[in-house]
């Protein structure tokens, strides 16, 4: 009885306890690129958080309509994610302030892989995701090391997380705020095509959040073969990421709301 006792407490890892209460989450998955390369791998990132929504019980809806950023329709959600968003991918200044607005109403953003390629020209936008994307090296195998194993969107890999084949990202412009999570090993890359930045020596982050502008933002750079989002790691990577930007679960309140315009700076709390 001791040792299944003992079993039962090592295996128990209140990390996975899940505080949301996912029955009141919602989810709007925005997959909207502009002019440039659309990845092959949107509806199959789509299809992954269909599922592990349908699996936590929590709804997710999907588009790639720009006229969906309202303050109307974007306050029902818990979390917008931007899954392999790519370039230019609004229509009208109004859109942008919407975005902006949800933020400042205490809304939560999850970007994922290109989404760092998304509004290039944009401040506000760089800024709230952490950076804009530079370059990658040509997809092969590397590692990741994780450098919060407690974080929800972490806790279930090994403290190196081998990816078979994906792309490294290098992403420039970065914000000065960022909690770093992963960072991606330099050293692993077999074919190394002579772009990389090397701000944090053999080393660059891949996964990272910080609070924005009233809400919170999450990013990670990882995603790229759509066939990894059939797999159990990334399926709970992406679901880390949802419970993690979502944090202390509440409504929009946009009587905190001031955005005119997507030039405007952001207010010193």
């Amino acid at each position: 009885m001791f040792l299944i006792l003992f079993i039962t407490l090592v295996n128990f890892n209140p990390i996975f306890a899940q505080k949301v209460k996912w029955n009141k989450v919602k989810v709007l998955v925005y997959t909207r690129n502009g002019k440039g390369y659309v990845h092959d791998n949107i509806a199959k990132s789509v299809e992954a958080i269909q599922a592990i929504g349908k699996q936590n019980g929590f709804v997710v809806d999907s588009t790639s309509d720009a006229s969906k950023f309202t303050d109307d329709n974007l306050k029902q959600y818990d979390v917008l994610f931007f899954s392999n968003t790519n370039n230019d991918v609004f229509d009208t200044d109004a859109q942008r302030v919407a975005l902006m607005r949800y933020m400042q109403a205490g809304g939560n953003f999850v970007g994922l892989h290109s989404a760092s390629g998304t509004e290039r020209k944009w401040k506000w936008f760089k800024n709230m995701l952490g950076g804009t994307f530079f370059w990658h090296e040509p997809g092969q195998s590397f590692s990741v090391k994780i450098l919060d194993p407690k974080n929800p969107s972490l806790a279930h890999l090994p403290q190196t997380w081998k990816r078979e084949k994906d792309e490294f990202y290098f992403v420039k412009e970065m914000a000065v705020n960022l909690t770093v999570l992963a960072v991606n090993d330099h050293t692993t890359i077999q074919k190394p095509a002579g772009k990389a930045l090397d701000t944090f020596g053999t080393v660059f982050p891949s996964v990272w959040w910080h609070e924005y502008d009233g809400g919170r933002a999450f990013y990670s750079s990882l995603g790229h073969q759509k066939e990894d989002y059939d797999t159990v790691e990334l399926r709970k990577h992406l679901l880390g990421a949802i419970e993690f930007a979502i944090g202390p679960q509440k409504p929009r309140n946009y009587s905190k709301a001031y955005a005119t315009s997507p030039q405007d700076e952001v207010r010193v709390k």
